[in-house]
């Protein structure tokens, strides 16, 4: 296209912007209007995407960070022909799949945006699989907002952008002064943007976005830049085009009161269509690397393992068996035991380091890209993740996380270590699948069952060392249980998983000495749970206990809960958890002052057979 037709196409992307949030009665126009320029010159000149193949490997990829701007994305799609008028027109309507943030049930969005900070992350996390995975030429483009510059994650992401050399990385940040209650932090001062890049290691671009010239040249100057990412940064003009609201505070997130006028005054209704270029012939994926034959670790019953220990061997096995598993690690690898991974497939071990954010982030890229990431850190510290992980849900996105170091149990380092609010965290993400093994072999098997699972996947692993109870041979599937003791005289059920197994069957040894008998069964999938084994010891024993290095909302004595939360009469349940605030002390002096060791355990059996008795 020719500077004039740029121009008008920028127009364009304008009025259709208007168009649909006056139809919608809601939307974010004028974020849209200002970047219109921005995207017109990326879809006419510089994009390479086949719309027809939106998972051809060879495809570049737009990340629109500042999803608010969604009618600039379905104005752009309009231009490339594959949304039509009467489709732009249903923008925010029940059923449409122009939602008021994309989401990928577009085909030709990769991941779900609008929580502002994290385009920016996920897109760097695409670029590196382009480098070390793909290895092919495609870009990621990445449109951001000066607001979302306030975002830590974005300074995440541009650290380890410029440490990873992410020349296939184009960041174009909209600078349009405007927030949602008014001017930015920096205003149009496009060097106090420039200056925090640069410090980074990043290649700049200072512009005038409204300028179509200036943005095709910077495009072809991120381009041809080598060794380190780009940020063209981009003075704008919120509302850009329409006098009544361009550069003017109080019209974010609203139609434009007099859209009629305003599309007159940008010059109309224009239908052009943008013959997008393909990606360059040749364009075919390295290819996974080949498979290998990997035997699933196994563990003899009465060892002492620490689930850490199997979840490494196993995922370094599971790498063998399948090309595309990656890991991912938070610097904490050699605890964590991800480490075994990187030592046997080192082309597919990425160190983030001490960035959950961008951990999480990256996950979610390099899943967009076909890989079925494993990202491990301290159960503790994926707290700092979770408007990712949650994100990634929005998405779709299958990736699989792994915390370890969990609950009281991990002893003298204290509280800011442990991890007791991830499980609550873990069950509240839509489709997620929350598992926590008490030995080796379990830990083993679950490892690959979490790499056909169809959403979030969260395992849970413990730092200290536990007998091992079962068999290698024995499967774990998901949704399931294990009942560890049973008895027709059980007076109770205490329901465990990971340490506090192992508790709940000393405690058992223990009351049995006193001739009290208990049911012990081993929770190990938290979410889905195993209702209908709860619901039978529930019938035959009549009261349930659960047992829970964790805090007591949101954990396994919440998911016992649920499984009875039909309307039908339901046993008695006590649930016993870390409600205390735990200081620095041994694992075994850690469990009792919380009150979930075997002796508690058994004393709160005692007391209940006790109270039943007398009344």
């Amino acid at each position: 296209m020719e500077m004039e037709q740029l121009a008008e196409l920028g127009q364009q992307l304008r009025v259709d912007a208007v168009r649909a949030a006056d139809a919608a009665g809601s939307g974010h126009p004028t974020s849209s209007m200002s970047a219109a320029d921005l995207g017109a010159v990326l879809l006419a000149h510089h994009l390479r995407y086949d719309f027809d193949r939106p998972r051809h490997p060879g495809n570049d990829r737009l990340v629109l960070s500042k999803g608010h701007a969604s009618p600039l994305l379905y104005a752009l799609y309009r231009a490339a022909g594959v949304v039509d008028d009467a489709e732009l027109l249903t923008f925010r309507q029940d059923g449409s799949l122009l939602e008021g943030h994309p989401t990928p049930r577009l085909p030709w969005v990769d991941v779900a945006t609008g929580s502002l900070g994290q385009g920016l992350p996920v897109g760097a996390g695409m670029a590196l699989a382009g480098k070390r995975l793909d290895r092919l030429p495609y870009r990621i483009w990445v449109l951001c907002g000066d607001s979302e510059m306030a975002e830590g994650s974005i300074w995440e992401a541009a650290e380890h952008a410029a440490y990873e050399r992410l020349d296939n990385l184009t960041l174009i940040v909209d600078v349009n002064r405007l927030g949602q209650r008014g001017p930015t932090r920096e205003g149009w001062d496009l060097d106090a943007y420039g200056r925090r890049f640069r410090a980074f290691g990043w290649h700049t671009v200072e512009i005038d976005g409204h300028d179509v010239t200036a943005i095709d040249a910077a495009y072809q100057e991120a381009a041809a830049t080598r060794g380190r990412p780009t940020a063209v940064i981009a003075r704008t003009h919120k509302g850009r085009g329409v006098a009544e609201v361009e550069d003017q505070e109080g019209f974010h997130g609203k139609p434009l009161p007099h859209a009629a006028q305003a599309i007159e005054e940008l010059g109309g209704v224009r239908s052009a269509r943008v013959e997008v270029a393909p990606p360059p012939d040749g364009s075919v994926a390295m290819g996974s690397p080949s498979s290998e034959e990997a035997a699933t670790p196994r563990y003899q019953v009465g060892d002492k393992v620490a689930t850490r220990d199997a979840f490494g061997a196993a995922l370094a096995a599971l790498g063998s068996e399948r090309g595309d598993v990656v890991a991912l690690d938070g610097e904490v690898g050699d605890s964590t035991r991800a480490d075994a991974f990187a030592k046997a497939h080192p082309d597919r071990y990425f160190e983030l380091y001490i960035a959950e954010q961008q951990l999480v982030a990256t996950a979610v890229g390099m899943r967009a890209r076909g890989y079925l990431p494993y990202a491990t850190t301290f159960a503790a510290f994926l707290t700092r993740a979770h408007d990712f992980i949650r994100m990634a849900a929005v998405s779709g996105t299958g990736i699989q996380l792994c915390g370890s170091h969990a609950g009281v149990a991990i002893g003298q380092d204290g509280p800011s270590q442990m991890g007791l609010e991830d499980l609550a965290m873990m069950r509240a993400i839509h489709g997620s699948t929350v598992l926590y093994p008490c030995d080796a072999n379990q830990t083993a098997r679950l490892v690959p069952h979490m790499s056909r699972l169809p959403g979030i996947g969260y395992l849970r692993t413990s730092r200290g060392a536990t007998p091992v109870l079962y068999g290698p041979d024995e499967d774990f599937p998901v949704g399931g249980s294990r009942v560890l003791r049973s008895s027709p005289d059980d007076r109770l059920t205490v329901v465990g998983a990971g340490v506090t197994v192992h508790e709940a069957l000393r405690a058992a040894d223990l009351l049995a000495a006193d001739g009290i008998a208990v049911r012990v069964v081993d929770l190990y999938s938290i979410k889905p749970v195993d209702a209908d084994t709860l619901r039978h010891a529930a019938e035959e024993t009549g009261c349930l206990m659960t047992v829970e290095d964790h805090r007591p909302a949101g954990g396994i004595g919440d998911a016992v809960a649920a499984a009875f939360a039909d309307g039908r009469p339901g046993p008695r349940l006590v649930r016993l958890a870390v409600s205390n605030m735990p200081g620095s002390a041994t694992p075994e002096e850690q469990l009792h002052h919380s009150g979930i060791d075997a002796e508690s355990i058994a004393a709160s059996v005692k007391l209940l057979v006790e109270e039943v008795i007398v009344s």
